[in-house]
């Protein structure tokens, strides 16, 4: 129904409050029912993306930003900026609260680290007189 206010043609003032109060009644009704708390906020994303049909080439147009800054993100490289929540949020027609929570990312391991060695680097210190 919402859908069809806002897609009509002719907004009166009485379609515009429809629309306003329909969006407040289905806020209220997210907020109180949202089970996304439960999910980090990137399996949210990725569910609904597999909902929507998208792919990560899709998410980038969306976010307009790279299609490697996209996959850091989804392989928990690097964190939701502001912006991305904002876009994310008004895209799945879900509250910023939805992606803005916590979640651990993977800390990057150089490759030229993975075969390093720890070396005993102590080094005694003699006083000098």
């Amino acid at each position: 129904m919402l859908e069809e206010l806002v897609g009509g043609h002719t907004k009166s003032k009485t379609v515009n409050d429809e629309i306003d109060l329909l969006t407040l009644l289905i806020e209220k009704w997210d907020e109180d029912h949202n089970t996304f708390k439960e999910v980090d906020p990137i399996q949210l994303l990725l569910s609904f993306m597999e909902d929507h049909h998208l792919k990560p080439k899709d998410l980038s147009e969306i976010l307009n930003v790279s299609k490697g800054y996209v996959s850091d993100i989804l392989h928990y490289k690097k964190g939701l900026s502001k912006d991305v929540i904002r876009i994310l949020s008004e895209y799945f027609k879900v509250s910023q609260e939805a992606f803005n929570r916590l979640y651990k990312i993977k800390s990057p391991v150089r490759s030229s680290l993975k075969r390093a060695r720890v070396k005993n680097t102590a080094k005694q210190l003699v006083a000098a007189h």
